[in-house]
């Protein structure tokens, strides 16, 4: 087995499991994460990841800073070479920034995953008084040059890393893919008249849009009933709004992932209509609607981001232009109304995921990346 060092700053949000899911369907190399901290109440391992800040405590924060502004670290950085990495995979723009210091000591072909379509982790901007900030805008000319390749998570983030100028040589679409042996069709019967929403209550992920939406839909469809399922700080207002309309709304917060499962496999359509955000912030893709979509659910969304990518309209879902609530209820009164297109969008849905995500054969994909950096590397 080969040894690749995964590296992700905070080890790990447990909203990042698309990183251990794709670790985990490897087969040919042998992976070893790698960060500066570990997340509270974050993702379990199987076996400890190497990070800098092993606890809590004035000291550890200097090292970390240390870190950050002069890559010092001599005893992570050793701990790092003793695993003999032949390969760093970093995943998002700001951690390439922060492993720069590591793919120096370890002298390896470095890859970086760019799941947003900005240029920090979830395309938030960054405070320009941080030190993250500072950090980003020295290192970055040394990140496009150091880095073996770019992998985007869709086109969309391809088109926008090409507008900030990263080099056009070293960018490459990869979709990560949705574990199909867990995301898959079920065998109960569907709730004719439940509409689902899995993600983030904030104003980017058009929650207002749904629920004015939804009132249009219940005037047609008394029964028609909404699940949210995820925190956020928009969750108070949405209540609120939900009582307003008068929507039969529910609020679950955050599930497990056998829940949102379960409730993926119980719904009769999936609705995710995200918007642009003031800064610019968009949808890479969106996994969840490859998730739906793996387990027969069509979507509805909207042309925005990089959800094109992953929903086909007219074939595994519908899709609205942003902020177009009248364009989200007709679409989701076709999905509560006809059968026949229904089942026309689930089979294509799940064949589509079978086609162009699935986990197994694209992280097969990324392996052959890696093989091919290796061998360059050599020669």
């Amino acid at each position: 087995m080969i040894k690749i060092a995964i590296y992700k700053t905070g080890m790990l949000p447990p909203t990042q499991t698309f990183i251990p899911d794709q670790v985990n369907a490897m087969r040919d190399f042998e992976p070893c994460y790698v960060g500066l901290e570990r997340v509270a109440n974050g993702h379990q391992f199987e076996s400890e990841p190497i990070v800098l800040m092993k606890q809590r405590s004035t000291m550890s924060r200097l090292g970390k800073v240390a870190f950050k502004t002069a890559g010092f670290a001599p005893e992570f950085l050793n701990s790092v070479a003793e695993t003999h990495p032949q390969l760093l995979h970093a995943h998002f723009v700001l951690d390439g920034v922060h492993a720069l210091p590591i793919v120096s000591r370890l002298q390896v072909p470095f890859i970086v995953t760019l799941h947003a379509h900005a240029p920090t982790s979830f395309g938030k901007a960054l405070p320009r008084t941080s030190l993250d900030n500072m950090v980003y805008s020295l290192r970055l000319p040394t990140l496009w040059k150091r880095a073996s390749l770019f992998i985007c998570v869709s086109d969309f983030v391809r088109q926008r890393a090409l507008e900030l100028g990263y080099p056009a040589a070293k960018l490459r679409v990869h979709y990560i893919g949705v574990d199909r042996r867990l995301f898959k069709p079920s065998t109960q019967r569907r709730d004719p008249q439940l509409v689902l929403f899995v993600g983030r209550l904030e104003e980017r992920k058009g929650c207002n849009d749904l629920l004015e939406a939804m009132a249009e839909v219940k005037s047609v469809v008394p029964d028609a009933r909404l699940v949210f399922i995820g925190g956020g700080s928009k969750r108070a207002e949405l209540e609120q709004m939900s009582r307003d309309l008068n929507v039969d709304a529910e609020f679950l917060g955050r599930v497990s992932d056998d829940e949102k499962r379960e409730w993926l496999s119980r719904a009769r359509v999936f609705v995710g209509p995200s918007i642009t955000a003031p800064d610019g912030d968009a949808e890479a893709l969106g996994m969840v609607f490859a998730e739906a979509q793996a387990t027969g659910l069509p979507v509805v969304s909207c042309y925005h981001g990089g959800v094109p990518e992953v929903v086909l309209d007219g074939q595994t879902g519908l899709l609205a232009s942003e902020h177009d609530s009248h364009g989200l209820a007709k679409h989701i009164l076709r999905f509560l109304q006809d059968d026949v297109f229904w089942q026309s969008c689930s089979n294509r849905a799940m064949s589509w995921m079978e086609e162009r995500f699935d986990l197994i054969k694209q992280t097969q994909e990324l392996e052959q990346i890696y093989f091919s950096l290796l061998k360059s590397a050599t020669v």
